[in-house]
């Protein structure tokens, strides 16, 4: 076999390596997409499982800090109705703001 022969067969052998480099490379790129999309997609389902969670939460905080609001508020306008107005009080303030010495 000559130098020639010899170098011809290291060609044809480092083309063969080229290709077998190039399928792995492609290999290896198809094989991280299907990993990705399935990271992505557990993510997204997770994701949108704990969004839900804390929406449902929130929506039961609200309505109860709602319902506890309305609730003082009803007491409050209980405690206004039941009082009754202390006339003989106000008229003697009211003599004296307007009427009394400063």
């Amino acid at each position: 076999m000559d130098d020639s022969d010899i170098l011809q067969h290291l060609l044809e052998i480092e083309g063969q390596a080229s290709a077998l480099v190039n399928d792995a490379q492609a290999e290896a790129g198809r094989r991280f997409k299907i990993a990705e999309d399935q990271n992505r997609s557990w993510h997204d389902k997770q994701h949108h499982a704990l969004v839900k969670e804390l929406e449902e939460d929130y929506q039961r905080e609200a309505a109860s800090v709602r319902a506890e609001y309305e609730h003082s508020l009803e007491e409050y306008s209980h405690g206004l109705d039941s009082m009754s107005p202390d006339r003989k009080a106000f008229d003697t303030l009211a003599f004296s703001l307007f009427f009394g010495r400063h």
